[in-house]
C-alpha cells in the first residue's frame, strides 16, 4: 500500500450537518460495549467518516481526542475494503476508559459488520 493510498484526505471526511442527518435518519446500526456506529449507501466511490464524541459519554477532551484518533487510524487503515458508504462513530461512556488497541479492535469488527449488512443494499 502507497502511502498515497493510506492517507485520510477531506474528501473522505462528512463535514456538513446535512451529511450527518442523513446517516442518522435512516442507518444500519452496529453497537457494542464502545461505540455506537451507523452506515448507510452514499452515491460516491469511496467511503466517508464522521465522528459525533459527545462530551455528556466522554468528559475529557484529552479522552475525546484520543478516541477520535483511533477511529480516524482504523478508518484508514481499512478504507481499501469500503466501497461507496457513510459511517458516523459515536463514543460510548466505556470508551474512555479503552486503551487504544481495545477501541482499534472494536471498529475493525464494526467497519466488517456494517459492509456486510449495507452490502445488500447496494
Amino acid at each position: 500500500m502507497t502511502p498515497k493510498a493510506a492517507c485520510f484526505p477531506p474528501q473522505l471526511r462528512l463535514r456538513e450537518p446535512a451529511e450527518f442527518k442523513r446517516v442518522f435518519v435512516k442507518a444500519e446500526r452496529s453497537t457494542d460495549k464502545y461505540f455506537t456506529v451507523l452506515a448507510i449507501v452514499n452515491e460516491l466511490d469511496h467511503p466517508r467518516l464522521g465522528l459525533a464524541i459527545a462530551k455528556k459519554n466522554v468528559k475529557r477532551a484529552v479522552d475525546r481526542n484520543r478516541i477520535k484518533r483511533s477511529a480516524r487510524e482504523s478508518f484508514r487503515l481499512q478504507q481499501h475494503e469500503i466501497t461507496n458508504l457513510d459511517f458516523v462513530v459515536m463514543a460510548r461512556r466505556d470508551a474512555a476508559t479503552a486503551n487504544s488497541k481495545i477501541l482499534q479492535a472494536s471498529l475493525d469488527k464494526h467497519w466488517l459488520k456494517l459492509i456486510k449488512r449495507c452490502a445488500t443494499y447496494s
